[in-house]
């Protein structure tokens, strides 16, 4: 599951949150997971990352690092123990409060995994092998060697966020399809046992959502590409963040001015116009007659700066590990009360007996 990102709700969002709400008033929820597969880069932190922190003005939000999702691939027992604190640091380094939102862990509420089950009675063979990732994944070819987790993930997907009664989910424009199916089983799941979930709306970003690889423009920039330099991590160095600008891929010309023939000086205006905080215009006017070396260079300098705080604050929770734990400790308790309301009413219109005490 890629990292979900997002500004605010649009029209559809709104609307889902009024069809659907049966509870007291309250801000719309937004839910949304990050796989630890790795260092997370440049686009996580434009596209999803800054949004989760704005989201939080607005909403009640949950942030969680998806490890079941991870393990659909065959995961370094060490690596995915690593990558999961270290993609829970990274939310509280981007600026999540722990305060304000919840931040979890999927595999510490095992009501993810419970509502999997149930939505996968109500799901279909023939929706799930349709999904695009799916296909992407396994080469279009469904052969024995593939896992029943991987063609199952959207319905983990779609657990994760009907658990809490999500009102919106901030996702890329390659995760919308999962949403679309998610918004499907609640329809069927409500319309076969009566209203239980939300029906969640997507929140697709208008910019920062698709930030382009440095070596090719025309692909996402993507962790899992071939070359390291596709894209900048967000623990890249200073000197490998200038190195791997210098390096950039650029467009046929000098002059800094993007445009459909220029996707590669396009994809870089956007970088720097969305980490310095200015229009495009602004940086059009300032390189007019210089080149494309001049801008790379200073580009290298915005980039650095913009992620230095963020490089800092991953330093002083690497250094105080007690402190995330005890963040998602909290989370998983805080994350389990909503959890457990949910299931209780699945189970009540569901028919299954409850527990005896």
């Amino acid at each position: 599951m890629a990292a979900y990102g997002g500004h605010e709700l649009d029209s559809c969002a709104m609307t889902a949150s009024r069809d659907n709400e049966e509870r007291p008033a309250r801000r719309p929820r937004v839910f949304s997971g990050t796989q630890p597969t790795g260092a997370l880069h440049l686009g996580n932190y434009l596209g999803a990352m800054r949004n989760y922190v704005a989201l939080q003005e607005t909403h009640d939000c949950i942030y969680c690092v998806v490890d079941l999702h991870a393990i659909t691939i065959r995961q370094p027992r060490a690596e995915l123990k690593r990558n999961t604190i270290e993609t829970a640091n990274m939310f509280l380094a981007a600026g999540v409060d722990p305060e304000r939102s919840i931040v979890i862990v999927q595999s510490h509420v095992p009501q993810h995994t419970e509502l999997a089950w149930i939505l996968n009675t109500v799901a279909y063979m023939g929706e799930l092998r349709r999904m695009t990732q799916f296909k992407d994944k396994t080469g279009g070819v469904e052969g024995e060697s593939v896992s029943v987790g991987l063609f199952d993930y959207p319905v983990l997907m779609a657990a994760d966020i009907l658990l809490y009664r999500a009102d919106a989910v901030p996702v890329g424009e390659d995760q919308k399809q999962h949403v679309e199916l998610t918004r499907d089983l609640a329809e069927r799941f409500n319309n076969a046992f009566g209203k239980t979930f939300v029906v969640p709306a997507p929140i697709i970003p208008p910019e920062g959502a698709r930030i382009m690889g440095l070596d090719d423009p025309t692909k996402k920039m993507s962790k899992s590409a071939g070359s390291a330099y596709n894209y900048i991590a967000l623990t890249d160095s200073p000197d490998e963040i200038r190195r791997k600008i210098k390096r950039a891929v650029t467009d046929s010309g000098t002059e800094v001015r993007p445009g459909d023939d220029k996707p590669a000086l396009t994809n870089l205006v956007a970088i720097y116009g969305l980490l310095a905080g200015e229009a495009a215009e602004t940086i059009i006017d300032r390189y007019a007659g210089k080149g494309y070396a001049d801008f790379k260079a200073d580009l290298a300098e915005v980039t650095v700066d913009a992620l230095a705080p963020f490089q800092a604050r991953m330093r002083e929770l690497a250094d105080d590990k007690g402190f995330t734990l005890d963040v998602l400790r909290l989370g998983a308790e805080r994350a389990e009360a909503i959890a457990a309301r949910t299931m209780q009413k699945v189970h009540e219109r569901v028919g299954l007996v409850p527990r005896p005490d």
